[in-house]
């Protein structure tokens, strides 16, 4: 009895020391980014996550601006969002591929606050399937797209005359953070961002500049339900494996992300677990979610495993059933 409590006592002791430890180790520091009072431009802002973003951040009093391609779509968002809170927001119609048209829709927006890359495009089909260009279009919107952005808007943000902190966020994806079958072309531009973003922070600290990457499931989005109809069977069985959030939630959970400078955003249980279980050398701010990546990593490093099994025994289940071997 004696030893089994001291036993308790010792790991009681470890438990303490390594909370205490984290506490003074991790960085960056916690930060509240403001939203009230403050720009926000929101990419791929007419539709879906951004559109539900765009409502969001102008309820909670920012000056709000959206920037897509197509210029009706824009103009059916505003509508969308004066009847929904009764305030106008500013609309810019440019290619994020087209640095010129973005340095033209910032100037006029003027000097932003929060920006939030959230333009996005995927096709969802294996990589023998797909053709060079449509590679190369998924990287320069998702991944090229997102450093024009980044570089347009940079040179503002650093000499801002208020020197309080201010956010850039970036739209990765569950594809950001695992690849999924189907998802070569796509999950490579997503895994992109996370390098970009992790050494970005870094490079941007000292500015009071903090980096957001938000890594959304399945969303309930027009752009899901197209994607539906042309994905490959193999894709739509282990995307099963992940839940569908409504566009609205997403929206949410990205936006009070944002305002605490969290590095990672997680908006799905399984999101939760795949960040956990793939933090790496990741930013983290809040030392109790160090210690838990910490104490959990392992464990959910056999969770995956274990989903990796079921996975591949799928694929070679459907494989074999349909003759392809």
């Amino acid at each position: 009895m004696a030893s089994l409590v001291f036993l308790s006592f010792l790991f009681l002791i470890f438990f303490l020391s390594l909370i205490l430890f984290l506490f003074l180790i991790v960085r960056p520091h916690p930060v509240k980014v403001p939203i009230k009072g403050r720009h926000v431009f929101i990419t791929g802002g007419s539709s879906g996550i951004g559109l539900e973003l765009a409502k969001r951040a102008t309820i909670e009093g920012a000056r709000v601006s959206i920037l897509a391609r197509s210029q009706k779509k824009l103009e059916d968002a505003r509508d969308l969002i004066r009847l929904a809170t009764g305030i106008d927001v500013s609309i810019f119609s440019a290619d994020v591929c087209d640095v010129e048209a973005l340095r033209k829709a910032v100037d006029e927006a003027g000097p932003i606050d929060v920006l939030i890359c959230n333009q996005g495009f995927y096709v969802a089909r294996e990589l023998e399937n797909l053709n060079l260009e449509e590679v190369k279009f998924i990287i320069d919107v998702n991944l090229i797209g997102t450093f024009n952005l980044i570089m347009t808007v940079l040179p503002g943000m650093k000499a801002r005359k208020d020197k309080g902190p201010v956010s850039i966020a970036i739209m990765s994806s569950l594809a950001g953070q695992i690849g999924i079958y189907g998802y070569s072309a796509y999950s490579a531009s997503k895994f992109g961002l996370q390098g970009m973003a992790e050494a970005l922070q870094q490079e941007l600290i000292a500015d009071n500049i903090h980096i957001t990457l938000i890594y959304p499931p399945y969303t309930d989005t027009p752009g899901l339900v197209e994607h539906n109809k042309i994905r490959p069977s193999l894709n739509k069985i282990i995307g099963a494996s992940f839940g569908v959030v409504e566009a609205g939630e997403v929206a949410k959970i990205s936006l009070e992300g944002i305002k605490s400078a969290k590095f990672s955003v997680i908006c799905s249980f399984e999101g939760w677990l795949l960040g956990v279980g793939s933090a790496g050398f990741s930013p983290q701010r809040s030392y109790i979610m160090a210690f838990v990546e910490v104490a959990f990593a392992s464990i959910l490093r056999l969770v995956g495993l274990c989903f990796q099994w079921k996975w591949y025994q799928t694929i070679l289940k459907w494989h074999a059933q349909n003759n392809n071997y």
